[in-house]
């Protein structure tokens, strides 16, 4: 059975280019190069909801980069620096892997179900609008139905699948990113203790800097190694807090 593919975008927003760090790039000298290289690598990090891998093809990042997006060396090592000198590109594992830091809020996608539903109703309004104007009229109102049950029935589909595919953000911080099935699944293993653990990992963080691949694999070890302590409250085990840590 063929899967349903998922097409992905980008949904700019409409401060992009006001944006003062975007704004300085472009001031730099090449800098409207510089942007385009940027917006490649977020089209380039969408299926993988922001994150770019190094796969060791060439000698670093900077070189497989370059040749995977068509650029040069030069102008991605300058683009790369300075997102991540400006909080738009964290280092997750070094020479390793890379996370686009705005990927989250400008992600769109539909099914290709969804994609073939609009493109159907796109063809029969050409067809429509080739027709006589009192036909026209009867031939777009039948499109309106057929485009409310239609959308009736993507959003039932889609609104489940991203109810449980996209990540919220926990904690006291709003830091500890979980889908929702992530959660029910942690309130089935961690029970009572569940926010207990969220709470710890959105503090340290906080405090910490620290950024982790996984919340979900890294609470579930984090509980592992303090269950005993978290059951017998009063005890003397210290948390360990580097356990799941995904550097």
């Amino acid at each position: 059975m063929a899967t349903n593919k998922r097409y992905y975008w980008i949904k700019l927003k409409e401060e992009f280019f006001t944006d003062k760090r975007i704004k300085r790039l472009r001031r730099i000298s090449g800098g409207d190069t510089y942007t385009i290289i940027y917006l490649k690598l977020l089209l380039l990090s969408l299926k993988d909801e922001g994150k770019l891998y190094y796969d060791g093809v060439e000698s670093d990042f900077i070189k497989e980069l370059a040749l995977t997006i068509d650029e040069t060396d030069d102008d991605v090592m300058v683009t790369v620096n300075y997102l991540i000198n400006q909080g738009l590109l964290e280092v997750v594992t070094e020479n390793d892997e890379y996370y686009l830091t705005e990927i989250p809020s400008l992600i769109g996608s539909e099914t290709a179900s969804t994609r073939r539903s609009r493109k159907s109703r796109e063809l029969k309004m050409l067809q429509c609008n080739t027709n006589a104007t009192h036909k026209r009229q009867k031939c777009n109102g039948e499109i309106e139905k057929d485009i409310d049950i239609e959308i009736d029935k993507e959003r039932e589909g889609e609104v489940e699948k991203d109810k449980k595919s996209t990540p919220i953000f926990y904690g006291e911080y709003q830091n500890v990113r979980l889908t929702e099935e992530d959660y029910h699944k942690l309130k089935d293993k961690l029970q009572s203790h569940t926010d207990t653990m969220i709470e710890k990992l959105s503090r340290y963080i906080k405090s910490s800097g620290k950024y982790y691949k996984d919340h979900y694999g890294t609470i579930l070890n984090w509980y592992e190694e303090d269950k005993d302590k978290l059951r017998h409250q009063g005890g003397t085990k210290k948390m360990n807090y580097e356990v799941g840590e995904s550097l």
